[in-house]
């Protein structure tokens, strides 16, 4: 295994986990105003994730960084060519943080209400566009042969990449509706219930959509093959299995399938796209791949001894995290947002 490919999976992996981990993230923000009818409920709600938003984006940051590092072409054409969804999904999420740190800073309720609306839409807009910029990378763009985006902020806008959007905004809803019912009483566990029993349906049918229309407008199907394509489908069937599991009230369960869902969503797509980075819908031959958008070998050594070292680090401490903040949240926890 070459080093473009180590890295390459290594980004995947950086990603697999920011979707998991930040998934549930943005399912709570999506559904604070929502589950939650008094301040003291909202700032459970809140609580519940208090400890983790900030670290779950860690990862995020690892992987824009390792993509910089490791293959600055794909950074570059990709921070360039989607620069104002980019800038939107930026500024959503520091909107989202600066909403956390402000709502407890006056106790009038127009302003925590605000506040919280902002929590909403800093979770909802990155939601939908991470669907919307993923499945482009899928689709294609519009790539020349000196690695430049040539298309527009319209070209994103597909029938396609809008179905993603909506999938991903949805599935993750139904994640952190599952994440509340496991962290949180009654009665906002039982509200969380009913709001995974609401959103499923919907993300089972968005999701169940854009895969057949990615099975029309991208080659991911034929490049998994028969063999792999037990990935798409194990998450597909897990999504489905997490129905019943919200029916039966076991929302531990629920949350691993939505899980499991994610997981695989994220890795069918890295697998239908290996080893390209970015599609040109302009000539196949233009596309960025892990060979022509990499560092030098040298630079991808040095790399890979700093990642050795610094990630089992990162993982171990935000394991270490979850469990010191494992239980649930009650009236009775330390309410600080």
């Amino acid at each position: 295994m070459g080093l473009e490919t180590l890295w390459f999976l290594l980004i995947a992996t950086l990603f697999t986990g920011f979707f998991f981990l930040e998934g549930f993230d943005y399912g709570v923000g999506i559904l604070l105003p929502f589950v939650a009818r008094e301040d003291e409920e909202r700032r459970m709600v809140i609580n519940t994730i208090g400890p983790f938003w900030d670290g779950n984006e860690v990862w995020l940051i690892a992987a824009g960084g390792s993509m910089f590092a490791a293959f600055p072409h794909w950074y570059a054409t990709l921070f360039s060519g989607l620069y104002l969804a980019l800038v939107l999904m930026l500024l959503a999420l520091i909107l989202r943080g600066v909403a956390f740190e402000f709502r407890s800073k006056d106790e009038r309720p127009a302003w925590r209400a605000f506040w919280d609306w902002m929590i909403f839409f800093g979770s909802a807009l990155p939601a939908f566009l991470w669907g919307v910029a993923i499945s482009n990378l899928l689709r294609g763009l519009p790539i020349d042969g000196s690695m430049q985006y040539v298309g527009g902020f319209w070209n994103l806008l597909n029938l396609y990449a809008i179905t993603a959007g909506l999938a991903s905004l949805l599935i993750f809803g139904v994640h952190g509706a599952l994440f509340l019912s496991i962290k949180t009483g009654e009665p906002i566990q039982k509200r969380a219930f009913q709001a995974a029993a609401r959103l499923w349906p919907l993300a089972v049918v968005f999701g169940f959509f854009a895969i057949g229309l990615g099975y029309f407008v991208t080659d991911m199907y034929d490049r998994l093959g028969l063999n792999a394509a037990v990935i798409p489908l194990t998450a597909g069937a897990a999504m489905w299995a997490a129905g019943w599991f919200i029916r039966q009230k076991r929302g531990g369960w629920g949350f691993a399938m939505t899980g499991v869902c994610i997981v695989f969503s994220t890795l069918s797509i890295f697998m239908g796209l290996y080893p390209r980075l970015i599609v040109s819908t302009l000539d196949p031959a233009w596309s960025l791949t892990i060979h022509n958008a990499a560092s030098s070998p040298y630079t991808l050594q040095i790399m890979s001894i700093v990642a050795l070292v610094l990630v089992p680090v990162v993982i171990a401490y935000q394991a270490w995290s979850y469990s010191i903040f494992r239980a649930r949240i009650t009236r009775e926890s330390s309410l600080e947002y």
